[in-house]
């Protein structure tokens, strides 16, 4: 099996990378190691055995054209690189933009141009929904909570992107279920909710329960945007590349389709929670100060995940609490990755 991980050197790209590494796959990853970690985390998969790494940014067009015809014989396309931010595509929309959407763009013409067979499988995001203004919510037991909406989001949540970075994504998004209703390539789209785990090297614009622990653990500032009664569905890093390997083993099914993977009602947790969480671990009070809320940031988001065990037989097996001990024991043991 031959697999390509654009933005593999990435958080979610790295650990999918190790996983196909470790059970023999000829790997294939595409960077341009921007990203603060990146080359931590190159460096650490290199450590494992032997990769293909291509250093180019996936904004290149011809570089991409040229990439993927050498690699035509591709099984599998991981499409994870892009702009990962809010609130750098409010500072930048265009280079927001450009990686998002004219990015995925490249990818998907590149690998239209060299005739490749391969499912391509599109990391999107539940900021394509925008701030979900239509939709009650309410407040119980200190936390926001949907007035209606038991199960969570499903994928026929009307889209209304709300900032930048919800526009580049939600175009993309479009893109690829659309290059397999006009192309008729295999491809598969994962609006994803919060996502946490190894390997992720979080910063305060992305990836807030990694950043609360490498902060909690390292003595860094917290703050807190709104009134941390914001609540997320947090699915563990193996948990969702569980569900990516069981939508490519199903891609008859799966193909040209669209699903909201997260952890589900099962897995909620508000941003306060997870700072009581960081207490008990530490056994101190965690300090954090408070800002202004930030453009487009939904009260509350969970996915309704019924689609996806329906049509691949997927949901989390890594409770919420047993996620955040896991990367919580990691970062203690690899605090040297954050000094």
């Amino acid at each position: 099996m031959k697999t390509i991980i654009t933005g593999g050197a990435g958080f979610i790209g790295s650990n999918a990378a190790s996983r196909y590494m470790n059970r023999g796959d000829d790997v294939v990853v595409i960077d341009n190691l921007s990203r603060k970690g990146g080359q931590e985390n190159l460096d650490w998969l290199t450590s494992q055995g032997q990769l293909s790494f291509i250093e180019a940014d996936i904004c290149d067009a011809a570089e991409m054209d040229r990439v993927f015809a050498s690699h035509r014989d591709a099984d599998v396309i991981l499409h994870l690189a892009g702009q990962v931010a809010v609130t750098t595509s409010v500072e930048d929309p265009r280079a927001d933009f450009e990686a998002n959407a004219t990015g995925t763009l490249n990818i998907l013409e590149a690998a239209r141009l060299a005739e490749i067979q391969a499912p391509i499988l599109f990391s999107s995001t539940n900021k394509v929904y925008g701030g979900m203004e239509n939709v009650g919510v309410a407040t119980s037991n200190g936390r926001y909570a949907y007035a209606d909406l038991a199960a969570g989001v499903d994928e026929g949540q009307n889209l209304d992107f709300h900032s930048p970075y919800g526009c580049s994504k939600g175009a993309a998004d479009q893109y690829v279920r659309d290059y397999s209703r006009i192309y008729g390539m295999k491809t598969i789209v994962f609006r994803q909710s919060c996502i946490y785990g190894y390997r992720q090297l979080g910063v305060e614009d992305q990836g807030w329960v990694a950043w609360f622990t490498i902060a909690a653990v390292m003595n860094k500032p917290i703050t807190i945007y709104g009134d941390g009664k914001q609540v997320r569905d947090v699915l563990f890093i193996d948990d969702l590349l569980d569900a990516y390997d069981a939508a490519l083993q199903n891609i008859d099914r799966t193909s040209g389709n669209v699903y909201n993977v997260g952890g589900g009602p099962q897995n909620v947790m508000s941003v306060r929670e997870v700072l009581e969480f960081l207490n008990r671990k530490q056994d101190r009070e965690v300090p954090f100060t408070c800002a202004d809320w930030r453009p487009g940031d939904q009260r509350v988001y969970f996915s309704n995940i019924s689609k996806a065990k329906t049509d691949f037989g997927w949901e989390p097996k890594i409770r919420s609490t047993q996620g955040l001990d896991l990367l919580y024991d990691w970062v203690s043991a690899n605090t040297e990755l954050f000094k």
